[in-house]
């Protein structure tokens, strides 16, 4: 069983919808929407354990031109 998650992503002005394109394009990615609130981009991801989903997020998220902050809201199941 994987670990889901919502990656919430504030960017640089102007760039949400490059973000948000390039972020649909990460493998693990099930879905993406922009915002206009304190974080301007929101994807919800599934990983094969929390170490990876910590991997994914530092290796293939953060990177990306235009991405200055995010943060890593794992889904819990009650």
């Amino acid at each position: 069983m994987g670990v889901g998650a919502y990656i919430l992503i504030q960017t640089g002005v102007g760039q949400a919808s490059d973000v948000a394109t390039e972020v649909r394009g990460l493998p693990g990615v099930l879905s993406v929407d922009a915002f206009t609130v304190h974080y301007d981009v929101i994807a919800r991801v599934e990983a094969d354990s929390i170490d990876e989903l910590g991997r994914f997020v530092v290796r293939r998220m953060q990177p990306i031109d235009g991405v200055t902050r995010t943060l890593t809201c794992p889904i819990v199941a009650l």
